[in-house]
């Protein structure tokens, strides 16, 4: 397998200039319960293929292991390989939230070695006519890679006294103003709020380097090493993590069950109120 050094975040113009290797990939999922494939079905950009998150970025969740557990290496390496993906391609996935849903297909193939990358702006960059049809790809060669224990993160390790705990919610849902969703408000204790859709500015575009160096600053991060990032279920916490490598921060850790896994362990506590 063959990784190609990839920038986390590419535009339109870099897929045009690297077009024989790229493969669009359209990771449309909504919390609400909207359907994604209806709105690739609706219209997608030209040649781009439907991940799906239910069915091939995560497996069956569970109170004990969140919403969205990782898949089998072997059930991930499946999916790529049906949708026509092989190693030596370059995945450029997008999704019309500014990339904080394709972060996580983004994530996973960075992680075990495969090239990839957030379409900077997303569906809305694309000015063209969208299409409707399907596109017709031959199986891939996709290798399946063990998931990296170096890059993931267990629920006993939020301790914030060695590690900088990130949580990547909106400030609403990290304060415990509300939650329609999981079983607790608030966040784990001693935990920063980098609301990823705020790595965005007005456009849906990703902010400069310079405007996220300080951000993420903002919140006591200066370096990745020691960095949990979170979410609701290993979702939006992989656009943190991804941001803070383009920004040149490094490699944190992704904690995958994320807040539908804490705020079922009772036992565990909870903070409210802004960090």
């Amino acid at each position: 397998m063959k990784s190609t050094a990839v920038e986390p975040f590419v535009d339109l113009e870099w897929c045009c200039q690297n077009g024989h290797r790229v493969v669009l990939a359209d990771v449309r999922w909504y919390l609400d319960g909207r359907s994604g494939r209806e709105a690739y079905d609706g219209g997608h950009v030209p040649g781009a293929v439907f991940v799906d998150l239910d069915r091939w970025l995560s497996t069956e969740g569970s109170p004990s292991e969140g919403r969205n557990p990782l898949p089998t290496p072997g059930d991930f390496s499946l999916g790529m390989r049906e949708l026509g993906i092989s190693d030596d391609d370059i995945v450029v996935a997008y999704d019309d939230a500014g990339g904080v849903i394709a972060a996580r297909l983004v994530w996973m193939l960075r992680a075990t070695g495969h090239s990839s990358a957030i379409l900077d702006g997303g569906l809305a960059s694309y000015e063209g006519p969208l299409e409707t049809e399907h596109p017709a790809r031959p199986m891939g060669h996709f290798t399946a890679q063990p998931w990296p224990s170096h890059r993931l993160a267990e629920i006993h390790e939020l301790s914030t006294e060695t590690n900088l705990v990130v949580d990547a919610r909106n400030r609403d849902r990290f304060e415990g103003r509300q939650d329609p969703i999981d079983p607790r408000p608030g966040h784990v204790p001693g935990a920063r709020n980098v609301p990823c859709r705020e790595n965005l500015a007005a456009s849906g575009k990703l902010r400069s380097k310079a405007e996220l160096l300080r951000s993420f600053a903002a919140a006591g991060i200066t370096s990745a090493e020691k960095v949990i990032s979170y979410c609701g279920s290993g979702v939006t916490a992989c656009h943190n993590l991804l941001a803070m490598e383009y920004a040149g921060l490094g490699h944190g850790r992704l904690f995958t069950g994320g807040w539908s896994q804490y705020g079922h362990a009772l036992e565990l506590p909870v903070e409210l109120g802004p960090a």
